[in-house]
Parts: structure tokens; C-alpha cells; sequence
């Protein structure tokens, strides 16, 4: 049990300190996205934070499994270069020994992955982006800064304005794109103010002495409105329409699915507790190095095999979604392959001893 307590501590330290780093690199970078919205106007301070939190939750699903994996490297690397594991051989403790507590590390971080990719992933990609939608919906003409392009209805509009004046809450030549499932719309104005319905209570854009261009994709003539006053709805945002995203789909409904994309989905989520698993006991034998070599001699392999997998994983998933690949056995090859190279590294066939004798 010291043993047991001993690597697993050695394990779990780099994991909590490298995982922790990466969580506050990855919440910088997502918060240099967001924020510069939020700079222009687009999204308010609050949302900002919700959505850095949001999609850090989501990268956990990938930074716990990566940390994990890369510590048991390091960790052994390390009792290996101090011939603490050579020690440990000398008194008797087996290769299934040291195999015993990284396992139950590793399922214990696969519990945590698990909850994390079955529950937490659909959820935190759902409240993302409900918050986005809200935040588009909740267009205001006065936040709009001067020669700076803003979308909302998750890209189906795009608003331009070359002047905003916020004392006046009115905007100087404006240019307007809709996109709609057959037509194209541009409407150009000299000037525009947003303002409420009074039937509908629906925010409005108001233009004045503009024009409106509609174009067909279907091949039908196009026309040109001129106008001295026209009115745009914007969207509502208590009636919210979301786009499908496979991602934000409950666990549960993926599981009766007959769909490829989610079955896809599914088939992820489910794998990735088991190459959480994988991975950490694929380290035992990736950090085997001899005392002179130093405890990261091994890392730079672990690198590039984690990424040939973890891309290899991606590709499959895609084609999963597409049909070119069968969902049986769907994604499951790439754990099978990982099972494989962990057998082999673990116990090598003797026709591997054989050729290292010669």
C-alpha cells in the first residue's frame, strides 16, 4: 500500500499542476476571443465570463485525459532516472506492481472524464450556445462602434454602420446583409435608429432614404426597393431559434439515435473515459528509460503518439458522421489500435527478443 500510495502521488501532482496550467492558458486564450466582442459592443462583460467558464468545462474533457497521461510518463521517467525503480525490482515489486496504482488513478480520472463527457460536455455546449444566440438577439444600435462589421442570428445578418452617434441613438450610412435560405438581401441606408414596436413590442431598425437589393439563388430576377422609411425586425430574443449542433444533444437522446453524426457523437463521448484509461497505462511502458537518459527521454515519443492518436481519433469521428466509415466498429478501431500497441509495449512478442538477440 506505501508503494501503491507513493507512485500515485507522484502521478497525481504533476497531473493537478500541468492540468491547472493549461486550464488558465486555455481560459487567456478563449478570453482574448471573447473579449474583443465584448470590446465592440457584441457581448457584455457577464457573458464573457460565462462563456470562458463554458468552454473551459468542455476542454477538460481533453486536458484531463492529455495531463494524466503525460504525468505517468514523467512520474516513472522520474523513478526510473533516480533508480528508485530499479530498487523497487530488487525488493521484489513486479512489473504488475507498478501497473496496479496507475491504473486506479487512471480510473479514477476516467470516472471524472466520464462525467464530464456524458453529462457536463451537451449540457456546457448547450448553455454556450443559448448564451451566444441571447447575446445576438440582444442587438443595440447605441453599443455599435464606428466602421466595425457585427453579426447576429448566428451569422445570418451581418450590420455595418461608417458612423454611430450614441448622443443622437442614430447610426450614418448603414449597410445590411441577410441571408435567408433562397434569397440574399443588402439594404443600404443613410441613416438608421433602433426603436420598439408598439403592436409587438419587437425591437426594430428604422432606415431612412435607403435602398433594399434582393437576389434569388434559385435563378429568379432580382429587384431594387428605393425607400424613404423602411422597418427590420430583429430577433427576438425570448423566442430564440437554435441552430442543431450534434455537441449539444443529451447523452441519452444520442443513445436511440439511428443517425450517423450522432452515433458518431455517442460513440466519442463513450471512448473517451476508456482512452483516459488507455492512455495512463500506456505510459508505463513509454516511460522504461535508463537512469543517464533523464525523466523526459521519453516525453517527445508519448507527444507524438498521443497526437498521431488523438487525430487519427478525430478523422474517424468524421468519418463516422459522414458514412464513409461504418458505425460498427465505428471509432472503436482507434481503442482497439491504442489496446494493441499497450499489449505489445507491455508484453512483447518473442519474436522481438529474438531479433534484439541477434
Amino acid at each position: 500500500m506505501i508503494i501503491d500510495r507513493y507512485i500515485m502521488r507522484e502521478i497525481i501532482k504533476p497531473t493537478v499542476a500541468v492540468c491547472g496550467i493549461l486550464v488558465f492558458i486555455f481560459g487567456c486564450y478563449m478570453a482574448t476571443r471573447f473579449l474583443a466582442d465584448a470590446l465592440v459592443g457584441q457581448l457584455p462583460g457577464t457573458t464573457v465570463i460565462l462563456l470562458i467558464l463554458l468552454r473551459i468545462a468542455i476542454a477538460l474533457e481533453v486536458l484531463l485525459p492529455t495531463t494524466l497521461y503525460l504525468s505517468v510518463v514523467v512520474a516513472l521517467g522520474r523513478l526510473y532516472k533516480d533508480s528508485e525503480m530499479t530498487a523497487l525490482s530488487a525488493c521484489g515489486v513486479s512489473r504488475g506492481r507498478i501497473l496496479r496504482p496507475v491504473f486506479f488513478t487512471a480510473l479514477l480520472i476516467g470516472v471524472i472524464v466520464a462525467g464530464l463527457s456524458l453529462f457536463i460536455r451537451p449540457w456546457a455546449y448547450d448553455k454556450y450556445y443559448r448564451l451566444k444566440a441571447h447575446a445576438e438577439a440582444n442587438f443595440d444600435l447605441r453599443r455599435m462602434n464606428d466602421g466595425t462589421f457585427y453579426e447576429t442570428e448566428n451569422g445570418a445578418r451581418v450590420i455595418y454602420a461608417e458612423k454611430v452617434d450614441k448622443q443622437q441613438d442614430e447610426a450614418r450610412r448603414v449597410f445590411i446583409r441577410t441571408k435567408r435560405d433562397d434569397t440574399l438581401q443588402v439594404i443600404y441606408a443613410g441613416k438608421a435608429n433602433q426603436s420598439i414596436d408598439p403592436a409587438s413590442g419587437r425591437q426594430i431598425l428604422i432606415f431612412t432614404d435607403g435602398s433594399l437589393y434582393e437576389f434569388s439563388r434559385t435563378g429568379e430576377a432580382g429587384r431594387v426597393i428605393q425607400f424613404e422609411q423602411s422597418a427590420m425586425p430583429l430577433e427576438d430574443k425570448n423566442e430564440l431559434h437554435l441552430k442543431y449542433r450534434v455537441k449539444s444533444v443529451s447523452t441519452g437522446s444520442l443513445a436511440r439515435s439511428d443517425d450517423s453524426r450522432e452515433i458518431a457523437e455517442f460513440q466519442w463521448r463513450l471512448s473517451t473515459p476508456l482512452a483516459t484509461v488507455l492512455l495512463a497505462m500506456l505510459g508505463v511502458p513509454l516511460s522504461r528509460s535508463s537512469p543517464r537518459r533523464g525523466k523526459y527521454a521519453k516525453v517527445t515519443t508519448a507527444v507524438v503518439i498521443f497526437a498521431v492518436y488523438y487525430n487519427l481519433s478525430a478523422l474517424t469521428k468524421k468519418w463516422v458522421e459522414k458514412g464513409i466509415l461504418d458505425t460498427i466498429p465505428g471509432i472503436w478501431w482507434m481503442q482497439l489500435l491504442l489496446a494493441g500497441l499497450l499489449l505489445v509495449l507491455l508484453w512483447p512478442p518473442p519474436i522481438l527478443f529474438f531479433r534484439r538477440g541477434r
